[in-house]
C-alpha cells in the first residue's frame, strides 16, 4: 500500500509539473510583456521634440508677404489697360510706337499689347529674383540672416508705396523692379528655417511654408478683387488701384514689424563665414547658366547621380518654361476673350488654389518614395489635356475644367520633381543641390512669360495654348524614358 501511495504520489507530482512549469513560462512571459511595455511606455513618454519658436515668426512673415504679393494677380491685366489710357510719362506709348510696325506685320489686334508689356514685366520680376536670390544667400552667410531679410523687406515695402503713387507707368515699371530685386526674403526663410531646426522637425516647418503659399494664394487674389470692386474703378476712372496698393504696404510694414521685434538672429558669429567673397562666390556660380544646367557645383558623386541630376534639372526647366509661360497669360484670356471683371478671375484664383490645398495637404504629402516617379509623370502628362482646352474653351465651363486640369496637375508637379532630386548628392549637398534646382526654376520663371505672352501677342490664345499643350508631352515623355 506504501508503495502504491508512492507511486500515486509520484504520478500527481509529475502532472503538476509541466503546468508549474507552464505557469512559470507564462509568468516570464507576462514579466517580459511587461517590461517591453514599461520601455514603449517610456519611450512614448519622451518629449516630443518641439519646434523652434522663430519658425512661427517666418511662417507669420511668409503669410504677410505672399498676401501681399498676390493683391495684384487678378489686376494686372486691368492695371495695364489703365496705363494704356492715363499713362502721363509717355513710356506706354513709346514702347507701343517701338512695336507697332511688328503688330502691323502680324495683324496683332492693338488691345493684346498689355499682355506684351504684362509678359515683359512679369519675366523682369522673375530675372530680377533669379540674380537676387543667391547674391542675397550669400550676404546673409556673411552678415547673418536677420539685418538682409529686413533689408529685403524694406525694398518690397517701398516697392508697394511706388506703386500706390504710380500715376504713370515708369513709376509702376520702377515699383516693379523695386519689388523684384528685393525678393531674396523667400530662399532666406528657407535658410532661416534649415538653421533653427532638426531633422526631426525641419519637415513641420517646410509643411508651414507651404501653407503659407497657399493661403496666400487663395486669400489674396480674392481681397484685390474685392478692393477693385470697391473703388468703383470702371465708374470713377481714376487712380483705382491706390487701395490695394495701399493694403499691400500695410502688409508688407505688417512683415517688416514682425521680422525687426520678433525674429531672432538664427545664424550666429561663429558660424558665419569669414570672408564675404567666400561667401559670394557660390552664389555667383547660380548666375552661371551653363553650370547650374551641368550642376557642377555637385562634385564627388558618382557619374550615374550626375546624370541623373541633369536630366531632372532639363526636365525641370522645360516644363517650367512652358508652364510658366502659359500660366502667365492666363489672366489676360479671361480678360481679353471671356470679359471675367478682377472678382471673376479671383474666384478662378480661388477654385484652383482650394483644389491645389487639399490634394497637396491630402495627397501628395503621404506618397511613398516608390510612387514619387509614377505621381511625376502622371502630372506632366495631365497638364497636355489642360492646356488644350484652356485653349479650345469658347465659354466658362471648358474654360474652369482646363483650369481644374491644370490645379491637379500643379498640385502633384513640382512637389514630386522636388522630391525626386532631392535624393542625389551626399548629406553635405542636398542644400546645394536643391539651390541649383530652385535657380533653373527661376531662370524658367523668367524666360516663360515674355514668350508665352510674345506667342499670345502674334498668334492668338488657341493656337498659343494648344501648341504649348503639345510642347509639355516632351518633358512627361522624358521623365518617363529617365533611368532616376
Amino acid at each position: 500500500m506504501a508503495t502504491l501511495r508512492n507511486r500515486l504520489h509520484t504520478t500527481e507530482t509529475t502532472k503538476e509539473r509541466p503546468e508549474t512549469d507552464s505557469q512559470q513560462i507564462v509568468t516570464n512571459n507576462n514579466n517580459d510583456g511587461k517590461q517591453q511595455g514599461k520601455e514603449a511606455a517610456t519611450k512614448n513618454a519622451e518629449p516630443k521634440e518641439k519646434s523652434d519658436r522663430m519658425i512661427y515668426i517666418i511662417f507669420l512673415s511668409l503669410l504677410f508677404d505672399l498676401l501681399a504679393f498676390t493683391i495684384i494677380l487678378p489686376l494686372l491685366p486691368s492695371l495695364l489697360e489703365y496705363y494704356r489710357v492715363n499713362d502721363s510719362s509717355g513710356l506706354y506709348n513709346v514702347l507701343t510706337e517701338r512695336v507697332r510696325w511688328f503688330q502691323q506685320l502680324l495683324g496683332a489686334p492693338e488691345r493684346y499689347i498689355s499682355v506684351l508689356f504684362g509678359g515683359f514685366l512679369g519675366s523682369m520680376y522673375s530675372f530680377l529674383q533669379f540674380l537676387a536670390s543667391p547674391i542675397v544667400g550669400g550676404l546673409s552667410d556673411y552678415y547673418g540672416r536677420k539685418p538682409v531679410l529686413l533689408v529685403c523687406a524694406s525694398g518690397i515695402a517701398l516697392s508697394y508705396l511706388l506703386w500706390a503713387c504710380s500715376g504713370n507707368f515708369a513709376l509702376f515699371v520702377l515699383a516693379r523692379f523695386v519689388g523684384g530685386i528685393s525678393k531674396g526674403n523667400i530662399s532666406l526663410c528657407m535658410s532661416v528655417i534649415t538653421d533653427v531646426s532638426s531633422v526631426k522637425t525641419r519637415g513641420r516647418g517646410m509643411a508651414l511654408v507651404g501653407v503659407a503659399f497657399s493661403l496666400g494664394f487663395i486669400v489674396g487674389p480674392m481681397i484685390g478683387a474685392m478692393f477693385a470692386i470697391f473703388s468703383n474703378k470702371s465708374a470713377s476712372g481714376g487712380a483705382w488701384f491706390v487701395l490695394p496698393s495701399l493694403l499691400a504696404l500695410g502688409l508688407a510694414l505688417g512683415d517688416l514689424l514682425v521680422l525687426t521685434c520678433c525674429l531672432r538672429e538664427t545664424l550666429p558669429k561663429e558660424k558665419r563665414v569669414k570672408e564675404i567673397s567666400s561667401a559670394l562666390s557660390y552664389g555667383l556660380q547660380l548666375l552661371n547658366v551653363s553650370s547650374i544646367f551641368r550642376f557642377a557645383a555637385i562634385k564627388n558623386v558618382p557619374k550615374k547621380d550626375k546624370d541623373a541630376l541633369q536630366s531632372i534639372g532639363m526636365i525641370y526647366f522645360l516644363y517650367l518654361f512652358l508652364y510658366s509661360g502659359l500660366e502667365f497669360t492666363v489672366t489676360f484670356l479671361m480678360y481679353h476673350k471671356f470679359g471675367y471683371t478682377s472678382m471673376d478671375q479671383a474666384k478662378m484664383f480661388l477654385t484652383t488654389g482650394v483644389i491645389m490645398t487639399l490634394i497637396q495637404g491630402s495627397v501628395v504629402r503621404r506618397l511613398p518614395d516608390a510612387k514619387i516617379k509614377s505621381y511625376a509623370i502622371f502630372s506632366l502628362y495631365l497638364i497636355v489635356p489642360a492646356f488644350v482646352l484652356v485653349g479650345l474653351a469658347e465659354g466658362s465651363r471648358m474654360l474652369y475644367a482646363g483650369m481644374i486640369l491644370f490645379a491637379i496637375s500643379t498640385a502633384f508637379a513640382v512637389t514630386c520633381l522636388t522630391t525626386l532630386v532631392s535624393k542625389y548628392g551626399n548629406d553635405d549637398q542636398k542644400g546645394s543641390v536643391l539651390g541649383i534646382f530652385r535657380s533653373l526654376g527661376a531662370l524658367a520663371r523668367a524666360l516663360g512669360p515674355v514668350v508665352g505672352s510674345i506667342a499670345f501677342w502674334c498668334v492668338g490664345s488657341k493656337i498659343t495654348y494648344i501648341a504649348g499643350g503639345i510642347l509639355l508631352v516632351y518633358p512627361a515623355i522624358a521623365l518617363q524614358r529617365a533611368h532616376i
